[in-house]
């Protein structure tokens, strides 16, 4: 089962859900599941030039962040063009306390954080992922497929795990920026970077600025 899933993830164009699989190949939800597990566990342990995504349910294959530079000279991507520090530290916060709203995010950063957070949605790496009910029913922000091809994740749980007694502001923005490389000093707004490529695509796409 795990070679066919893997034929299937290959062409697929966009992430599928298990239950999508299940129906397209004819078997049982608890087969594909089986399946992406042992794909998982095959491309973990192989250190092959691709990876098992699984993110909101749904799975895709991409590219393994080991070939990262390779992949993104093949298709002339820019390399050297890194998110910028407000922009980063923002991104941390969202990926680890999801789904979260802008108040909650400028209550950990400390500063309004309305045109960064406008900015990776428009770059496509955050987007709202419901409303919070409460007065006013703000938008609740969450990763894309987007995010986790950047940061070469293939599950949530990949993330670093932050530290109990570390500040989440500047604990979550350091791992962040080890796994992304070193930040621009510069303002959040003209940078850019290259995201990893989905698995079985001929051209990649630059994360750009929104704006």
């Amino acid at each position: 089962m795990s070679v066919v899933l893997e034929s299937v993830l290959f062409v697929a164009s966009e992430p599928v859900t298990p239950a999508q699989l299940a129906r397209s190949l004819q078997v049982s939800e608890a087969e594909v599941q089986a399946g992406l597990a042992a794909l998982a566990d095959h491309y973990r342990s192989s250190r092959r030039g691709l990876q098992l995504q699984q993110l909101h349910g749904k799975v895709q294959l991409v590219t393994a962040p080991a070939v990262a530079t390779y992949v993104e000279a093949f298709l002339n991507l820019d390399a050297t063009a890194r998110l910028s520090g407000p922009a980063l530290e923002t991104l941390a916060v969202v990926a680890y306390r999801q789904p979260v709203t802008r108040a909650q995010v400028e209550a950990i950063r400390g500063v309004d954080c309305a045109g960064v957070l406008r900015s990776l949605v428009q770059r496509g790496l955050i987007a709202e992922v419901g409303r919070l009910e409460s007065a006013g029913r703000p938008i609740l922000y969450g990763v894309t497929e987007l995010f986790m091809q950047h940061f070469g994740l293939a599950d949530l749980s990949d993330l670093p795990p932050l530290e109990e007694n570390e500040a989440d502001r500047l604990w979550a923005a350091t791992l962040l920026a080890e796994t992304d490389g070193a930040p621009e000093t510069e303002p959040d707004t003209g940078a850019t970077s290259a995201a990893r490529a989905p698995a079985g695509k001929s051209a990649g796409h630059e994360i750009s600025e929104g704006g």
